[in-house]
């Protein structure tokens, strides 16, 4: 069985989550969106209480149960900006990699979104993809998302949001949002889903 390990990163909004689950459609390979995993340590904090900002207190969160990952309030604006400042703890990171890890290699191989997939969960990868968009492309498409979901916040504020996010994304200590050496980049600031998803699965094809 030839195993096929794809690994899509990138910031917030950027697109890479939309790429992965048509590589994984594309390719018939399970999909995991890592950064679900995240918002869902964010929300337990939040449910237990909890301050994400602290370590101990999201590492009890990580703990969450299975059945979470299908509340459809992990999706929401909130809840990412406090994955983002859970995810920054050491101790968090180490206890959802083992998670990540299986997936990545299980018999056949996966696709896996997220921001530190080729370089930490699943570095043999083959191909690696990095995911961007301008700040401003990435807030018009987050802003119109949470508009289809009855959601008011202003595209000024998204803006503010994402950068606070990407900063302490490539900040971190531990994983920090980067490239991997051998990623290439796919820039969707001005394609649309067809276009983006087409752009990947030629980039697919040139790396295997």
């Amino acid at each position: 069985m030839t195993t096929l390990i794809i690994a899509v990163d990138g910031p917030t909004a950027s697109g890479k989550g939309t790429i992965a689950k048509a590589l994984a459609a594309h390719y018939g390979l399970p999909h995991l969106d890592t950064g679900l995993l995240y918002r869902a340590v964010g929300w337990q904090c939040h449910l237990n209480g909890g301050d994400p900002d602290d370590p101990a207190a999201a590492l009890a969160a990580a703990s969450f149960a299975d059945t979470l990952l299908g509340d459809d309030r992990l999706r929401s604006e909130a809840t990412g900006g406090l994955a983002s400042r859970v995810s920054v703890h050491p101790a968090v990171r180490q206890t959802l990699f083992n998670r990540q890890r299986a997936f990545a290699l299980q018999p056949g191989g996966a696709v896996l979104d997220g921001r530190d997939i080729g370089t930490v969960i699943a570095p043999e990868a083959r191909p690696k993809l990095f995911v961007t968009a301008s700040v401003e492309a990435r807030a018009l498409r987050r802003w119109k998302e949470m508009q289809s979901r009855g959601e008011d916040h202003t595209l000024a504020t998204i803006e503010d949001d994402l950068r606070r996010r990407d900063e302490r994304d490539r900040e971190r200590a531990q994983a920090p949002l980067l490239p991997a050496a051998d990623a290439v980049i796919l820039d969707t600031s001005s394609l649309d889903r067809d276009a983006a998803i087409s752009a990947a699965i030629a980039l697919v094809e040139q790396a295997r």
